[in-house]
């Protein structure tokens, strides 16, 4: 698989959360570093996600948002 993406971030799924439509998946990328993805159901049966399963994290954006208190 080859992408223009750069943000690429290798981890592994520590928790997978169905709903009606859409899934949470958490894949940690380091020591306490999660990221939480919102996937289809569709998406993840279609890609076999299975919790303890190693898992990229590729993130595209062309915003970024901060904010402060």
């Amino acid at each position: 698989m080859k992408l223009s993406a750069r943000n690429i971030l290798s981890g592994k799924v520590v928790s997978i959360t169905k709903g009606a439509t859409t899934a949470h998946v958490v894949v940690e990328v380091g020591p306490g570093q999660i990221i939480t993805s919102a996937i289809t159901n569709e998406a993840v049966e279609e890609l076999a996600l299975v919790v303890g399963q190693a898992a990229k994290v590729i993130v595209k954006s062309s915003d970024v948002i901060i904010g402060v208190d």
